[in-house]
């Protein structure tokens, strides 16, 4: 059961979530009922799969910089939203190829959705074990559902960007978010990716340190 403080905390990120969204895109009425949709059921999964809604710690910060403290994934950013805003800018170029027919705004939905069900997968606990085992995550828990809604927002933020952004810009943009986390904690998207599919020894090795 999900109980009415988690409603409020939901309807609150709801909020916040969509209206940056609306004033980028001015979206009509019904991709952005989509759009809240789509946060709102998210993030109402992750509560009900027991997620906690802040840190247990029982603080908010803005910023995580050490990739292997306790707070990482459990605060409003961390070098891994890196990544969620390299998937808004491979959302945004793989759906354009695909469906370049479409609305940008339903191109958006959908980046959202994909989004979305990602947080909630990488939640469960065979992928946070996976995680643990095969990638520099050794003491990955899981994430914090304001630290998932945050990820769906850098998500969007990459997509903006990249509707926004000349192919040069976006591609400048997408070298830069996936270099400098390698270069300062010796992970990014491409590894992250490489790990949990295709594990190396050599490369674990690297990213502890040897």
């Amino acid at each position: 059961m999900v109980s009415n403080e988690a409603l409020h905390f939901a309807s609150a990120f709801v909020s916040t979530m969509v209206a940056p969204m609306t004033t980028v895109l001015t979206m009509p009425r019904r991709p952005l009922l989509a759009e809240a949709a789509i946060v709102a059921v998210a993030l109402l999964v992750l509560l009900a799969m027991g997620r906690a809604p802040i840190c247990t710690c029982g603080t908010i910060t803005l910023w995580v910089g050490a990739r292997d403290s306790a707070e990482t994934s459990q605060m409003l950013t961390d070098w891994y939203s890196a990544s969620h805003i390299v998937h808004g800018l491979l959302f945004y170029a793989a759906l354009w190829l695909a469906l370049r027919r479409w609305p940008v705004e339903w191109r958006f939905v959908l980046a959202l959705a994909i989004e979305a069900s990602w947080e909630v997968i990488e939640n469960t606990p065979m992928v946070i074990d996976r995680y643990r085992q095969a990638t520099a995550a050794l003491g990955y828990n899981g994430d914090s559902v304001l630290n998932s809604m945050s990820d769906v927002a850098m998500m969007a933020l990459g997509f903006l960007a990249a509707r926004k952004l000349p192919l040069w810009g976006a591609t400048l943009l997408l070298i830069v978010l996936e270099l400098v986390p390698l270069f300062a904690i010796r992970d990014n998207l491409t590894l992250n990716v490489l790990m949990l599919v295709a594990p190396s020894k050599a490369i674990a090795l690297w990213q502890a340190g040897g």
